[in-house]
């Protein structure tokens, strides 16, 4: 098998310089907590996701939060259909109907290959519900202006 690339400093280099925003539409909102939730989040710090699939967006304020990290405190905050697929990458900002809520801190693959959870931080983890989250509400994925190999958890 390859060596993989994310976890050893192969890479000399973060290697995502551009990329196109992926844009989607909530299809279903949720309203729940956990305090020990357990979310491993993968070493990976971008997923391609192609149109059509489904992934559910879920909400932290840990501050260690990131790739190959364990998360407890969560929100759920809904699922999303992907309308316009590409990257999304750690760091990424993510925005619902024009408020950013977070940036991506990384992916847990506890229920794939049905559906990715895409944990972001936040300031508090809130609900779906608890942010006025509505159906059709267009979710985006954008890539900060700048990102340093640092925030993105390595190359």
């Amino acid at each position: 098998m390859s060596k993989e690339p994310h976890a050893g400093g192969i890479l000399d280099k973060y290697p995502y310089a551009a990329k196109s925003d992926v844009m989607g539409r909530a299809v279903c909102i949720l309203d729940a907590r956990s305090e020990n939730r357990g979310m491993e989040l993968s070493i990976h710090p971008s997923r391609a996701v192609p149109a059509g699939e489904i992934h559910e967006l879920v909400a932290t304020d840990d501050p260690q939060a990131g790739p190959g990290q364990v998360v407890d405190r969560v929100a759920y905050i809904g699922f999303f259909e992907v309308e316009e697929g590409g990257i999304i990458l750690v760091n990424d900002r993510v925005t619902v109907e024009g408020r950013e809520l977070g940036q991506v801190v990384g992916f847990d693959f506890t229920h794939a290959p049905n559906h990715l959870n895409i944990l972001i931080r936040t300031a508090t983890p809130v609900t779906g519900l608890e942010l006025g989250l509505e159906l059709g509400g267009r979710v985006v994925f954008s890539m900060p202006k700048t990102v340093s190999r640092g925030e993105a958890g390595g190359a």
